[in-house]
This record gives C-alpha cells, sequence and structure tokens, in this order.
C-alpha cells in the first residue's frame, strides 16, 4: 500500500487513530493568515466572500515587545486584521517596514496564503517552543503583543509548503479596542 522504502517507514510516526500520529502535538487550528500588499483591498475581497467584520490594528514596538526576526532583536511594524469565523480567526498581515518574513514572503510571492496558528492544547508557551525547536523548526518571527498575547512563526516552509505558528492568549487578555472596523464596527458586544 504504501511505496515508501522500508527505513524511511520506520523513522515515521506511528498511525494512532484516524486523526492522530504518535507525535500529534499541534492541537487544533486557529487562525488562518493571508499576507497583503493592500490589506483594504484584501479586506473588501474576502468580505464579498462573507468574511468580516475585520478589526484593523497597527502592530509596532509602540505596542509590540519582544520582537524578533531570525533569531535576533528588531523592530518592524504590520498592519494587522482579524475576523472571526465559527471557532477559527481569519488574519491578514501587511508589512509597513522593518525586517519580517511577511515583508520577505511578500516580496517572493505577493499576496497569499501564508500561515496557519495553531493552540498546541494550551501547552505552557516556553514548552511549546521547546518542543517545535526539538522537531527542527526555528522561530524565524516572534513579539509579545500589548507585552502579554505571546506570538511565534517558525521555519516550516520548506518542511511542508507554509509557516506554522502559535500564540499564547493569558487568562486575563482583552483585545484591545481597534484602530477600526472593516466594512463597519458590529453591533453590539464583541467577543473573541
Amino acid at each position: 500500500m504504501n511505496s515508501l522504502p522500508k527505513d524511511l517507514l520506520d523513522k515515521l510516526p506511528q498511525v494512532t487513530s484516524d486523526e492522530t500520529l504518535s507525535n500529534t502535538y499541534l492541537g487544533n487550528v486557529v487562525e488562518l493568515a493571508i499576507v497583503t500588499d493592500d490589506h483594504v483591498k484584501t479586506m473588501e475581497g474576502l468580505s464579498r466572500l462573507g468574511i468580516g467584520p475585520w478589526a484593523v490594528y497597527t502592530f509596532s514596538p509602540e505596542n509590540v515587545t519582544d520582537q524578533t526576526y531570525r533569531g535576533e532583536p528588531c523592530e518592524f511594524a504590520l498592519k494587522v486584521c482579524f475576523a472571526k469565523s465559527g471557532n477559527m480567526i481569519w488574519e491578514l498581515m501587511e508589512p509597513l517596514w522593518g525586517p519580517s518574513i511577511f515583508k520577505d514572503f511578500l516580496e517572493k510571492n505577493g499576496t497569499a496564503f501564508h500561515h496557519v496558528a495553531y493552540d498546541c492544547n494550551d501547552t505552557p508557551w516556553e514548552e511549546r517552543l521547546a518542543e517545535l525547536e526539538s522537531r527542527g523548526f526555528k522561530v524565524v518571527q516572534s513579539g509579545k503583543w500589548k507585552g502579554k498575547n505571546a506570538f511565534a512563526f517558525f521555519e516550516t516552509e520548506d518542511a511542508t509548503g507554509t509557516t506554522f505558528e502559535t500564540y499564547h492568549f493569558p487568562e486575563d487578555w482583552d483585545y484591545p479596542e481597534p484602530e477600526s472596523w472593516f466594512p463597519a464596527p458590529p453591533p453590539g458586544e464583541v467577543t473573541w
């Protein structure tokens, strides 16, 4: 049934159920993201598909601490937009300035699907980073939004064709009020 050589098959994780392997770790998909050179144009197109409303933010050194790029401290700014869709979030990221994997991706590919984020079953933050690094995937971009919401992107593109992210919201996290909403704010209270 499988044409892989036995020595390669022996190195692969074992199948434990119809949806798990012996090394299953990532947990639930919580976000799908597109990198864009025009967040307004992309929000407009996705809104026509019924995805939205969009909460629009700017991530910069003013509100994102511990910024890194390829293992080194750096400063960068991004326009970041979020829209809820059932039990997951859509995210748009437009690089504004500074080094970032988003700028690198945009220069190479143009506007396109960029990454998927997993909750890692709410494993403590440092354990997540260590586990993914132990599997050969280094952190390539990271930071902490409002000094609390830690996020990390991993160098998974060569192995998987896309980038993987994980992030952690502490128990006392409340989404800050967005700079704007597209196409308009939702009626009533916003619950993320």
